[in-house]
């Protein structure tokens, strides 16, 4: 198991960080911000309009209005990643990963203005008369390649097939696991509730609504979105309002560093610029989705005869969720002061590294983190609940842990930790448990609750968080269920779909007791094999896009 976590957390590291990906997925972005005249500017106030039924028209073909398909690929997007995410973001590259976020959602307008209108252009209609698109069919009927004898090699087949494989990753590892993960370890440390059991629920509803199909999942969505939307940016608010008196320097902190890295405060070590801005992009794009290929799949669903005009609708969506949404969450966590703070916790195995000891200036700290030469490598020694080898540095949440505490079956334990590369094994040779706690920084759900309580919500405000969690996650699981069964249509046939979302149910109650950290590294990398099929046929089609951008302003449907 230790094996597969390494392997799953460097994987991660590698790919969602890597300088190609960043740069396809900005430059994409940035390339279209330009190439199309800035369409999250001058389209803004139209895709208000077709949102709000403007341009409606009776008997067009689809499943969906346009706002119940808005609604649909919010619920995909407005997720953890707006809580959690967020939340992560700062606490492993400081307020400056938040200015990356915002980067990755203005210019992710654009790319999604771009993945959702060529997808509309491209669905079809299945024999059961629901529609399906997505990229993989415009990738399918788009992508192949012409020789100059006229013979064309289906390429666009294999790459379809690529992307529609990774939906199915991206369905698992970014809609299913790290939502109901997040549900299940906000209820546990709010209420108490195990969270096998609170899988073991809302598996069961989740089954419920999906095998509805499309039509009682848009139902679903359109009343669930605004309420929780509402619900979570008003709480969020009043936090940010008791801190007032930060609010300013609050700001003045996410864009001060951008260029040399977030220094060290409190518990936190610092970053390099380079790794804020990676872990602000991964997560902006883990909120937001844009350049993903996940939201076009929604928004072919939906009754509209221009498929620049679904695209309008589409741009929307990065805007909502992670300039208004995720902006919120960031200000809130940065003006409490709760991020950079150590709390007492338990520690998560994939969150520790035990170093060799060393200073504990926080350049050596880093410097460390990053060297694999410096992990301890043996047996650590522990004495009534006490790690005894003072020749170590235990690091936890990339922080410094303090006041630990290790237990076992409820008693101090005593006895030996066997440390591989760093990564502790907590298991006895009996093969119980080995629980290890003390302080350190908090990530993800726990370090939002942490702001919310730090206002006048008090202890009240881990039940908003624990609340507004579970709907915003589950109804991206929701949303994520139906990319899914359209992957699988795709890949398998019609056939597939009810196995898929069979198997869908399973693996969600399964992500309720997986560990957080391997489950957010899995829908990291589950992004970026999605992602980067997707941005490179946008570009490929770059012309294709303009003339249906043109097509759609010289339209009736335009002029209104």
């Amino acid at each position: 198991m230790e094996t597969i976590i390494k392997i799953i957390v460097e994987l991660d590291a590698y790919l969602s960080g890597h300088p190609v990906f960043v740069a396809t997925l900005l430059g994409t972005g940035l390339f279209f911000t330009i190439y199309l005249g800035f369409p999250q500017i001058r389209f803004f106030k139209k895709a208000v309009r077709i949102v709000m039924g403007k341009h409606d028209k009776d008997g067009t073909e689809g499943d969906a209005s346009h706002f119940q398909a808005l609604a649909t690929a919010l619920s995909g997007t407005v997720g953890t990643g707006n809580i959690a995410g967020v939340a992560l973001a700062i606490h492993l590259g400081g307020p400056a990963a938040l200015f990356w976020m915002m980067v990755t959602a203005l210019i992710g307008m654009a790319t999604k203005f771009v993945e959702v209108t060529l997808s509309h252009k491209y669905r079809v209609k299945l024999p059961d008369g629901t529609m399906a698109g997505g990229p993989m069919f415009y990738m399918r009927e788009r992508l192949n390649i012409k020789l100059s004898n006229g013979k064309v090699i289906k390429t666009g087949q294999w790459i379809a097939m690529l992307f529609a494989v990774c939906t199915l990753v991206g369905a698992f590892g970014t809609g299913c696991l790290p939502q109901v993960n997040s549900i299940s370890s906000a209820m546990f440390n709010t209420f108490g509730i195990s969270q096998m059991v609170v899988g073991g629920i809302l598996a069961l509803i989740l089954a419920l609504v999906i095998l509805g199909g499309i039509k009682r999942i848009v139902k679903v969505t359109e009343k669930l979105v605004p309420i929780m939307g509402i619900a979570y940016f008003v709480g969020a608010l009043v936090v940010v309002i008791y801190h007032y008196d930060n609010i300013i320097p609050g700001i003045i902190s996410i864009f001060s560093e951008i260029w040399t890295g977030p220094s060290a405060v409190g518990g936190f070590v610092g970053a390099s610029a380079a790794f804020a801005l990676s872990r602000g992009v991964n997560r902006g794009l883990f909120s937001n989705e844009a350049g993903q290929g996940s939201a076009p799949i929604a928004h072919a669903a939906a009754r509209c005869e221009e498929p620049a005009a679904e695209g309008l609708v589409a741009l929307l969506e990065p805007f909502i969720d992670t300039v208004i949404i995720c902006m919120l969450t960031g200000t809130m966590i940065i003006a409490s002061g709760v991020w950079h703070e150590k709390y007492e916790n338990k520690f998560q195995q994939a969150d520790m590294l035990v170093l060799n000891s060393i200073s504990e200036t926080p350049d050596e700290i880093r410097g460390a983190m990053a060297d694999a030469s410096k992990y301890f490598d043996g047996m650590l020694m522990v004495k009534n609940g006490q790690i005894a080898d003072s020749a170590v540095m235990v690091i936890h949440a990339h922080s410094v842990a303090e006041e630990m505490k290790v237990m076992s079956v409820g008693m101090p334990y005593d006895g030996v930790i066997k440390v591989s590369e760093g990564v502790p094994t907590l298991k006895t040779e009996k093969g119980d448990e080995i629980e290890v706690y003390g302080k350190s920084l908090l990530h993800s759900a726990p370090l939002t609750i942490k702001a919310f309580s730090s206002s006048w919500f008090g202890d009240f405000g881990q039940y908003i968080v624990a609340l507004s969690l579970m709907l915003f996650a589950f109804s991206t699981t929701i949303a994520w269920s139906y990319y899914g069964d359209r992957a699988s249509v795709f890949i398998w046939g019609p056939k597939s779909v009810v196995p898929f979302r069979m198997v869908y149910v399973i693996i969600f109650f399964i992500g309720s007791f997986t560990d957080t950290a391997i489950v957010w590294s899995v829908a990291s990398i589950g992004i970026v094999l999605m992602s980067m099929p997707n941005l490179i046929g946008l570009l490929i089609l770059h012309r294709e896009m303009k003339q249906e951008m043109k097509k759609f302003m010289s339209s009736e449907e335009y002029k209104k």
